[in-house]
């Protein structure tokens, strides 16, 4: 049986926080060649979450992110916490971020890749719809949380104020699942 390439030849991995590892790897592509370095961040998967409320609105976050040093309209997201069931983690993360309670919770699939090229991390996205908004929900600080219809989320798309890839292809998973319809035009 022929071996199989490419080869993981070492691995190094440097804890930078606890939510960030850099991952050194050496890698030999074909036999007799030498080894090439590549890096990669090693962070827990995360969540992102299409919720949809009984009346038809999406909820949405903004905060500030200090890697873009920036403030950003994202949907509701996070991280899996260690040992954490992925649905229950989007549960969780739903409430804690908008108020909403989730009244059932769909998959938009296997989970994904982040970044081929430098994340080591999977997306588990959701479509959840909701039940109606806690009445006592008050946001976390720094956190701003609005509900958009889904033309008003295609407006905020188009117009450069929902940035973050990974929510856009939450988006577009719940699109092709009949989940929700996008406005077009």
């Amino acid at each position: 049986m022929a071996e199989e390439w490419p080869k993981i030849r070492a691995r190094q991995i440097t804890t930078i926080s606890p939510w960030m590892d850099v991952i050194a790897r050496e890698v030999e592509f074909a036999p007799g060649e030498p080894p090439q370095l590549y890096h990669a961040i090693g962070q827990r998967d995360y969540l992102a979450i299409l919720a949809l409320t009984p009346d038809g609105h999406i909820p949405i976050v903004r905060q500030y992110r200090p890697a873009i040093e920036n403030f950003t309209w994202e949907l509701p997201a996070g991280l899996v916490e260690p040992g954490e069931d992925p649905a229950a983690a989007c549960v969780r993360e739903l409430l804690e971020e908008t108020g909403y309670p989730s009244r059932v919770v769909h998959s938009l699939g296997s989970p994904t890749a982040a970044c081929t090229g430098r994340l080591s991390n999977r997306i588990h996205s959701y479509f959840v719809e909701t039940g109606e908004r806690v009445a006592s929900f008050t946001p976390e600080p720094g956190l701003t949380v609005a509900q958009k219809s889904p033309a008003e989320l295609i407006a905020m798309i188009r117009a450069g104020e929902f940035i973050q890839q990974l929510h856009l292809g939450t988006l577009l998973l719940a699109e092709l699942q009949n989940f929700l319809t996008l406005p077009r035009g």
